[in-house]
């Protein structure tokens, strides 16, 4: 029992450090991660290394779990400022969207490889959803306007929700037992108590973590990302949707301004890219490759269908509302990343063991592999022919906050970026509300207490002193004076915190 523990201990860490290494491998040509990972689980599945893995309902279970901690991550960076511009719009495509692609996608599959109506939603259902982790590692790496990312982050971080519900319906036996409008309440039931509990959670965990000093500065990441798995479990004892519930609780506190804010969100990028590697790789794993050649004409029928007629119309469809133009419209329709989602959900009909699920699953992860090198080599070009690359623009003043029980204060901590417009600001010329004060400028490695009249530079590192009572005024005097200089005040700037 122990030496095959130790075995596969060997073999988990030996993986993982390999699939870590490989993201620099495919950054550099150009490969997106997620496919890396997935040839890592099929080379060492029953055609590589032999290892034979067939239990979809543990895939099923690991797969949520990731998929958990991926969502909060995603909820946990997405910035208010920026999300609540573009709010109906993601909500419409995590909507009626996601109801008008799988029509269109249900109707596609039945007519053209006959499958029967009940199977053909289903794929239209497991093909609906965005995939966040998809998503979120490839749009942060091109240079586009804040509007149409956040867009895209919402709509895949609020989008599986829905679908998830409607694929479990779609998937279970019982399906037809009470009238279709019932069915549809409960979904919408179950969406609104989602949010309402991760509202409440994410409320509670900022008030808590705002006042409670915890021993030490590792906690307060913990503490932060079991409150998003606490507001799914909540969600899902109380029978609504514990996904949406995560990101809503994940927006809430990574919208706070909480202690050791930046190691917050340092951790948990660790742990979604730990539970990207996880997924994927068993995901690949799970797959038989012997059964994929059968899976290739479903797998392009399907995925043509969805990404030039589905998408673009449930695109069209939400964003009439809101005047989107044109461009922006086709350019989410081409940014709708399917990743490991799809492979996920398509394991829910494979545990209930539904006839014709083994073929949806290896046609899903046949058009998962085909669409994602498509799609994330050819998003920078459209980008640009579609002119929607933004300018480039001067990193956001990071501010990390410790709290200093004893004396009644927070210790602000933050770096002069490049292009700040504290860069050439006096001291003095900052004027930080009474309370607050710059106690320790580090520069080039050396220390120094500050005169008023010293001036900052880039890479300068500032340690800020400031009671509880004005710990919020003079952060946010940092961020108006960086973005706008001295006379941010006369410019009419806030500093409200919208970095991302």
């Amino acid at each position: 029992m122990t030496h095959g523990l130790d075995v596969a201990l060997l073999v988990g860490a030996a993986v993982l450090l390999i699939a870590v290494g490989a993201v620099r491998l495919s950054t550099r040509l150009g490969v997106p991660s997620l496919l890396v990972y997935l040839a890592i689980g099929v080379a060492i599945g029953e055609s590589g290394l032999g290892i034979r893995f067939d239990d979809a309902e543990l895939t099923r279970v690991l797969g949520f779990c990731a998929l958990i901690v991926i969502i909060a991550e995603g909820g946990l960076t997405a910035r208010w400022s920026t999300l609540r511009p573009v709010l109906g719009l993601s909500l419409m495509l995590s909507t009626v969207g996601v109801v008008v692609s799988i029509a269109v996608v249900g109707v596609a599959v039945h007519l053209l490889l006959g499958l029967d109506w009940r199977l053909a939603l289903l794929y239209g259902a497991v093909l609906s959803s965005t995939d966040a982790a998809a998503v979120f590692a490839t749009l942060r790496r091109l240079r586009l306007p804040p509007r149409l990312v956040a867009t895209v982050e919402a709509e895949s971080g609020m989008n599986d929700a829905p679908v998830v519900l409607l694929v479990i319906l779609l998937a279970t036996p019982a399906l037809g037992a009470h009238p279709w409008w019932q069915e549809a309440l409960l979904v919408v039931y179950e969406l609104v108590a989602g949010a309402a509990v991760g509202f409440l959670v994410g409320l509670g965990g900022r008030w808590t973590l705002r006042r409670a000093a915890l021993p030490s500065s590792g906690l307060y990441p913990i503490a932060a990302v079991g409150l998003t798995v606490l507001a799914y479990g909540a969600g899902t004892v109380l029978h609504a949707s514990g996904f949406i519930a995560v990101y809503v609780s994940g927006v809430v506190l990574g919208n706070a301004r909480l202690p050791h804010r930046a190691a917050i969100l340092g951790f948990a990028d660790g742990l979604a890219w730990l539970a990207q590697i996880g997924l994927f790789v068993l995901l690949g794993l799970l797959a038989s490759p012997g059964r994929l050649d059968n899976a290739l004409l479903p797998a392009v029928v399907a995925g043509l269908a969805l990404v030039f007629l589905a998408r673009p119309l449930s695109v069209a469809v939400a964003a009439a509302p809101f005047g989107s133009r044109l461009r922006e419209q086709v350019f989410l329709s081409w940014a709708g990343l399917r990743g490991a989602v799809p492979i996920v959900l398509a394991t829910i009909p494979l545990s209930e063991r539904m006839p014709g699920a083994d073929r949806l699953f290896d046609a899903v992860f046949v058009l998962v592999v085909i669409f994602t090198v498509v799609q994330t080599s050819t998003l920078a070009p459209v980008a640009r022919w579609l002119g929607v690359v933004a300018p480039a623009e001067a990193a956001e003043l990071r501010v990390e906050t410790a709290p200093l029980e004893r004396m009644g204060a927070d210790l602000l901590q933050l770096e002069v970026p490049s292009g700040s417009r504290l860069v050439g600001v006096h001291i003095d010329e900052l004027r930080l509300p009474v309370g607050a004060a710059v106690t320790l400028v580090l520069r080039d490695g050396t220390g120094f207490v500050p005169a008023p009249d010293t001036r900052l530079k880039v890479g300068d590192s500032l340690l800020v002193v400031a009671t509880e009572r004005v710990r919020d005024a003079a952060e946010s005097r940092l961020r108006a004076v960086s973005r706008r200089g001295r006379l941010a005040r006369w410019f009419g700037e806030s500093g409200d915190d919208r970095e991302g």
